[in-house]
């Protein structure tokens, strides 16, 4: 009987820690669950852990700690709550971890995962963008491998010979073009925040539909991709494709290009994490070319988009200017949810935060996390001026 893998998935209530939840409990018999974490989820995640009969529960929020023991009371789950508990739970030598807790809030455990020198499957993609040499390092040091859940990475690293990455010429990662593809700027004006969630291919949290819809989350997955794979930023670009079928593509010098199809289900990308190097089954809907007939392609509006733009000349620019735009868009798109500011504001405000803050590179956690809190303490002050 093959040994069980053990397990932690760290932001188990979101959209992304379901879907690894859905997998994990259709075969009980081939995972162990060391732990899951949530941010103030609680009834959501005392169900998980019972459904999955993980050995710990962890609420990042602590004064909740009572309702979880309460919720978990008689099962034997251990409870704990705080965000030194989330990390301490990355920290338990799961054979694979799933880190998908949202922002930068999960960098502490993201590292702490890392350090153990197992696997990490990542989708939080603010770890790479804000602090992609640190947590690289991490991951050489102590041998650890890092997998991408993220759909386009996911597919790039299923296309991508890593024996010979000189013979890869370009990288593209695909965008749907979010609900506003066909929107005129003088449209987009008036976008709701209701219209922003509603993702015409994706079932995703707020905050990533939103960025879906301003491209943001393209432009934050090129720096991602910087980091992931060995080529120059030039070597990195965006097509907008409607059907999210293609999820990436690999040129390679000789003329070949190798994508990667499926139909838009997260649990494709963590299934192919989950068993790596191996593949496990899934109940995702198979892909059917003849119903889907044609698949079409266009290039980006950087204009209507502007976003996009400003993402590749952070990347170029790379030491401090990542963690900052990523800090910038994270406030400006709460801002924005709490309608507080215009969708295109959402870009303004990013912009003048990235062009007005510019410290050196840093070298640690510490310093990354710094840089977070000081680019948002400015981009509030700067979104004090857009206010609707």
């Amino acid at each position: 009987m093959t040994e069980k893998r053990t397990l932690t998935v760290l932001g188990a209530t979101g959209s992304v820690g379901r879907s690894t939840l859905d997998l994990i409990a259709r075969q009980p018999d081939s995972f162990d669950v060391l732990s899951l974490t949530a941010h103030r989820d609680v009834d959501g995640l005392a169900a998980a852990a019972r459904t999955v009969n993980a050995r710990r529960a962890v609420i990042a929020d602590g004064i909740l700690l009572q309702p979880l023991r309460e919720a978990l009371a008689g099962t034997g789950i251990e409870t704990a709550a705080g965000e030194g508990a989330v990390t301490e739970a990355a920290a338990m030598g799961a054979d694979w971890t799933m880190a998908a807790i949202v922002g930068t809030a999960g960098l502490r455990p993201v590292m702490a995962a890392l350090r153990g020198g197992r696997t990490v499957a990542l989708a939080n993609k603010e770890a790479l963008v804000s602090a992609g040499d640190v947590m690289t390092a991490a991951a050489a040091e102590s041998g650890a491998t890092l997998l991408p859940v993220d759909s386009e990475h996911n597919a790039i690293f299923q296309c991508f010979d890593r024996s010979q990455p000189k013979a890869v010429r370009r990288i593209i990662l695909t965008a749907s073009g979010g609900p506003f593809r066909n929107r005129s700027l003088s449209e987009m004006k008036s976008i709701t925040p209701a219209e922003a969630v509603a993702h015409p291919n994706w079932s995703m949290g707020s905050k990533i539909s939103v960025d879906s819809a301003t491209l943001m989350n393209k432009g934050l997955e090129l720096i991602e991709a910087y980091h992931l794979f060995p080529l120059e930023p030039e070597a990195f670009d965006v097509v907008v494709h409607p059907q999210s079928v293609i999820h990436s593509l690999v040129e390679y010098v000789d003329g070949s290009v190798l994508a990667q199809l499926g139909s838009p289900d997260m649990r494709i990308p963590i299934a192919y994490t989950l068993a790596y190097p191996a593949r496990m089954e899934t109940p995702c809907e198979r892909l059917d070319l003849v119903q889907i007939a044609r698949l079409d392609f266009e290039a980006p509006d950087e204009e209507r988009f502007p976003a996009l733009a400003l993402a590749k000349q952070v990347l170029r620019a790379r030491g401090a200017k990542p963690a900052i735009l990523n800090a910038a868009n994270e406030v400006a798109v709460a801002s924005f949810l709490d309608s507080r500011i215009a969708f295109l504001d959402i870009f303004a405000i990013a912009r003048e935060c990235v062009e007005d803050f510019d410290p050196p590179a840093p070298a640690s956690l510490d310093e990354v996390l710094e840089i977070d809190r000081e680019a948002r303490r400015r981009t509030h002050e700067f979104a004090g001026k857009y206010c609707i």
